[in-house]
């Protein structure tokens, strides 16, 4: 059950990141190889300033990508928080010694309470990844 719970969150990742890449992402990446050509295409200055040209070139799509990364790891360690939280009310629960069928049980609870976890983190995540979007599109994210 957990580990269907996980298949939901990476499928879900990977979407996100995967359209992310296609919508926006590959663009900007496009553009700075495209900047960092004409500066090479500049033969009249000195090395340094052409290397410092390409290296303003990759700044945008830097602060892009670790925008998103920020995003995601925000996402992340909510979603684990959420799971810890489960799993500390379940041993909370839980005397030293639980049978098998106490076990069973608890174990049961646990995966309801991290269900519970994954469906609404995956509802704010359809949420955040609009919001990151737009923002990558408007180029209004942390520099």
């Amino acid at each position: 059950m957990v580990d269907r719970q996980r298949a939901r969150v990476e499928d879900a990742m990977k979407k996100f990141i995967d359209d992310l890449d296609k919508s926006q992402l590959r663009k900007m990446q496009a553009d700075m190889h495209k900047c960092a050509a004409r500066c090479c295409e500049d033969s009249t200055s000195p090395l340094e300033r052409v290397h410092d040209c390409i290296e303003d070139c990759s700044i945008p799509l830097s602060y892009a990508q670790k925008y998103v990364q920020t995003e995601i790891g925000g996402f992340q360690e909510r979603l684990q928080r959420c799971v810890l939280q489960c799993n500390d009310e379940i041993k909370d629960k839980m005397g030293p010694n639980p049978t098998e069928s106490e076990a069973s049980r608890y174990t049961g609870e646990f995966e309801a309470c991290a269900t519970k976890c994954v469906d609404k983190n995956l509802d704010l995540l359809s949420k955040m990844f609009d919001s990151v979007k737009k923002n990558l599109v408007k180029g209004t994210y942390p520099k």
